[in-house]
């Protein structure tokens, strides 16, 4: 089905992105395939699949369309949230689920920490949200949005769970990047928006005493799914360069096909970049395999354990966010002057994999996991952006 759906996106891509509409099509095209409710189990009438399989699907529509992998790994992570935070087995996690499932819901927003907080304060009438996010994923095609706020009093981390619907609930489409435009990225704002006991998932305290290692894993969890996106960046942009490639010239030798065994330049920069690719992917199926044997584990997982998984999927943040890098930037180049058409669409890739790089810098990752590997030292409770 994902890659049906992926292929369909593939179609249009280029016109798509370069238009630059909300995505409320491209929801749907993911609802009517199924894939939206992928990860919901089966006793909530969902697809009843893992995350190595939904890591699989973000990966092949990310090689499609990195912004729509974008707004579909946010809505996994997102929709799953429920079961990190209120626990796997809670009535609250099933409650969301089995509503999510029925509606269709897509999930959108973010629960990472940012600058000012949201508020969330209790007044005569109940419990009200206040602030400004300046940014959230899916903020223009949700159905619900996840947000991290802070309990006014007490500075407590909360994941809180809002309708973008309700009164006081404002989006704007105003991300304004150069890339991933198709992620309907915004800033959304509340003011003195109800919040029922029911809308709070759970405590994203970094506490020990409240964070279990249980809980924690929803750091790597989420982060792989930012790593699976730029695999397919990578993935994609060297097959659809591949393709044009083989019916092209080389900028160096017009005279030779490129791809034929005459031209070293691009078939050592296409050995090269495959190398670079394959090696990021091997990394990143080692972490996934940690990733699925924590979660697994259950509440018997121990913060040892959590602490390698989380280096794991750090190492592998690092290799697939170098190997998107070149891959979408030296693509260009087997290409040659002929990758600057807008019309063909290759700077796309490009655009998308660095905007995702900027969100998500790679640079504490690779400190995490040199002082894990000097020092021993756990790395940070840090959800991916």
């Amino acid at each position: 089905m994902a890659r049906e759906a992926a292929d369909d996106l593939a179609t249009d891509a280029v016109a798509r992105e370069q238009a630059g509409k909300a995505p409320f099509d491209e929801v749907s095209r993911l609802r009517e395939a199924g894939l939206l409710t992928l990860l919901t189990p089966a006793a909530s009438d969902g697809g009843g699949a893992d995350w190595p399989t939904a890591y699989a699907v973000v990966r092949e529509i990310a090689a499609a369309d990195g912004a729509i992998g974008q707004l579909l790994g946010c809505h996994y992570f997102l929709s799953w949230s429920a079961r990190f935070l209120a626990g796997p087995e809670s009535v609250l996690a099933a409650r969301i689920e089995q509503r999510s499932a029925a509606e269709q819901w897509c999930w959108g927003g973010g629960i990472a920490r940012q600058e000012p907080p949201l508020t969330l304060a209790r007044t005569a009438g109940g419990q009200v949200l206040d602030g400004r996010q300046s940014y959230a994923t899916g903020v223009m095609v949700a159905d619900r949005l996840v947000v991290r706020a802070v309990r006014a009093g007490t500075g407590e981390p909360l994941a809180v769970v809002v309708d973008p619907a309700r009164h006081g609930v404002r989006t704007d489409g105003d991300a304004d990047t150069f890339g991933q435009r198709l992620a309907a990225g915004g800033s959304v704002e509340f003011d003195a928006v109800p919040v029922d006991a029911d809308d709070i998932l759970g405590s994203l305290s970094a506490d020990e005493d409240v964070l279990s290692p249980l809980t924690a894993l929803a750091a790597p969890v989420g982060r792989l799914v930012s790593v699976q996106l730029l695999l397919g960046l990578a993935e994609g942009v060297l097959a659809e360069a591949r393709e044009y490639s083989r019916t092209g010239h080389t900028p160096w030798h017009p005279a030779w096909p490129v791809g034929a065994p005459h031209d070293p330049h691009v078939l050592a920069s296409y050995g090269e970049l495959t190398v670079l690719t394959r090696s990021a992917s091997a990394l990143t199926g080692q972490a996934m395999d940690a990733v699925r044997d924590g979660l697994a584990r259950g509440e018997d997982l121990t913060y040892d354990e959590y602490a390698d998984i989380s280096v794991q999927v750090a190492m592998a943040e690092a290799a697939a966010s170098r190997a998107a890098q070149e891959s979408t930037a030296r693509a260009l180049d087997t290409i040659g002057a002929r990758a600057a058409s807008a019309r063909l669409g290759f700077d796309r890739f490009w655009r998308n994999a660095r905007t995702h790089t900027l969100y998500e810098p790679v640079a504490h990752r690779l400190r995490d996991v040199g002082d894990y590997f000097l020092n021993g030292a756990h790395p940070p409770f840090v959800l991916p952006a």
